[in-house]
């Protein structure tokens, strides 16, 4: 008996001892691999923030600041949102943007960025299903962009592209057909963007945006997910897409590059000088190696051009495959980017007068447990979204667009409805005189949003469903809704933002059925509204 239990006491104290290394082992994976939002800057470690399309190479250049002996932590961010926090001034060692137009956005009291190299070439270009372009007329020929804006006009060809307020490429795309639909002028000033022909020019090619997305990564997603017929954006994502396109058995897409120009990104990667010999050292290494055979072999297997002017004999035609469409044997004629504050004025323009008008429905949340705190900052982000404060990040809504509100509790109430400034107003009136109470219907209300956008004429409007929850939906079923999302032909995506408690497993059902996508808004609801907006 004794000895049975010294044996059950040893037994306890080896498993107390694994328990110890287990979780000693675990707390360093968490360390090393930190959330975003609880890093801070590391006078230790190399800290580079990047475009989030350069996230591909992470592994490769992690092995490489290995092998060269120091630690690199490298962040990823949209390229706009990059600026942004540059200039509210957070630290970093060095940036590695998409396009180096956006550099002279950052604020040089604050930031100083030197010894800046490009990294590779990434033209912006549209790209048809190859069933389609030959239908169009567009294979192996000499094509300019008028050639693809008037099959958009003429109601033949829908596209998807990614926003021009919140993404490089789409910012890039929309630059570079405004500037050949100006005429291509030595340079495109002010002046020209107030010429009302060519405003009418832009918002009729805008009507065929069939999707819009705040991301270019999820670009890629949707479209392979979905049965679009075209996009707008890198050539690298075409190749990206139609990798995936091909595993799945589906058609390729073909590129397109209309002799009249194409825009370009460059890819560059610029010191930022933190007062540290040992960090101008490591930058040096890794711009070295991104220069360098390997890396520039390891950028081109991902579809970044590596060459200069245009030609090559070399590339793999595996990856830049000629059956896509991809031209590495003729010179691409590169679009001239208008000056800083021209390029500004041109995007507050794209938001105010040129983009496809949305029809939007938000479902909100007002069970119990919203109560207190939550509703609060419910009513703050809703405040930020239906005013002008939205417009600092050129994100506002304009009388052009539909905004609808559907609150549920226990059930889904009145729809409130708005298309004006004085609508915005009254919406928000009532959302702050709205209290919690209750259960959360949140497929009953999702339901009624598909319902209300379902006759919608996407000729006109591009729809979308927003919905925030704090909890879980406990009235009605997945089941109904998705019954009545199949019967309608419409192609809606629901966005939903979690918060609070809210069920993660029936949130990315929703975006699972609709081509969708789930935010997270449990640190901050306004964010999280910013960014789905960028979407719709």
């Amino acid at each position: 008996m004794k000895k049975k239990k010294q044996k059950n006491s040893s037994s306890w104290v080896i498993g107390f001892i694994i328990v110890v290394i287990c979780w000693s082992i675990f707390s360093s994976l968490m360390e090393d691999n930190e959330p975003i939002e609880n890093y801070q800057y590391s006078s230790k470690t190399f800290n580079l923030i990047s475009s989030s399309e350069n996230k591909i190479f992470d592994s490769e250049i992690q092995k490489f600041a290995a092998k060269e002996g120091f630690s690199i932590h490298i962040e990823y961010d949209d390229t706009l949102k990059i600026i942004k926090r540059l200039n509210k001034g957070e630290l970093y060692d060095a940036v590695w943007l998409s396009n180096s137009i956006w550099m002279y956005s950052v604020d040089t009291s604050k930031v100083k960025i030197s010894d800046t190299k490009f990294t590779s070439i990434n033209p912006i270009v549209f790209a048809i299903r190859k069933s389609k372009a030959d239908e169009l007329g567009f294979v192996d020929k000499t094509l300019y962009t008028q050639d693809i804006v008037n099959a958009v006009q003429d109601g033949k060809l829908k596209f998807s592209m990614s926003n021009p307020v919140t993404t490089n490429s789409g910012a890039s795309a929309y630059l570079g057909l405004l500037t050949t639909l100006a005429g291509n002028p030595e340079v495109l000033t002010s002046d020209m963007l107030q010429e009302e022909s060519l405003k009418e020019k832009l918002k009729e090619f805008f009507k065929g945006v069939e999707r819009s997305s705040g991301n270019e990564d999820y670009l890629e997603e949707l479209f392979v997910k979905g049965d679009y017929e075209a996009v707008f954006t890198y050539e690298s994502s075409i190749i990206n897409i139609n990798k995936s396109l091909a595993k799945k058995n589906k058609e390729s897409l073909y590129a397109l590059y209309p002799v009249d120009g194409v825009s370009i990104s460059d890819s560059p990667i610029g010191y930022i000088d933190q007062k540290d010999e040992r960090k101008k050292e490591n930058y040096d290494k890794l711009v070295e190696f991104l220069a360098g055979k390997k890396g520039q072999a390891l950028l081109a297997k991902y579809g970044r051009r590596t060459w200069y002017g245009g030609i090559t004999e070399s590339a793999d035609l595996k990856v830049f495959n000629p059956e896509w469409g991809i031209d590495t044997k003729h010179y691409i004629s590169p679009l001239k980017y208008p000056s800083t504050s021209v390029i500004k004025e041109a995007l507050a323009l794209y938001q105010s007068s040129i983009r496809k008008p949305v029809h939007v429905v938000f479902c909100l949340d007002y069970s119990g447990s919203m109560a207190g705190s939550r509703i609060k900052e419910l009513r703050d982000a809703m405040d930020y979204i239906l005013t002008d404060r939205a417009q600092d990040e050129l994100l506002q809504f304009t009388g052009e667009d539909i905004v609808e509100i559907v609150p549920f509790s226990f059930e889904y109430e009145e729809v409130w409805h708005s298309n004006s400034e004085e609508g915005m107003k009254e919406l928000l009136r009532k959302i702050n005189a709205k209290n919690p109470n209750g259960a959360t219907a949140l497929y009953p209300a999702v339901e009624r949003g598909i319902w209300l956008l379902a006759p919608e004429d996407r000729e006109r409007y591009n729809t979308s469903i927003i919905v925030m929850t704090d909890g879980e939906g406990n009235i009605g079923s997945f089941d109904e809704l998705k019954k009545t999302y199949k019967e309608l032909p419409n192609d809606i995506p629901i966005y939903s933002i979690q918060f609070g408690a809210a069920s993660r497993r029936q949130l990315d059902k929703l975006a699972d059925l609709s081509n969708g996508k789930v935010f997270d808004g449990t640190t901050n609801l306004i964010d999280a509204f910013m960014e789905v907006r960028g979407y719709n």
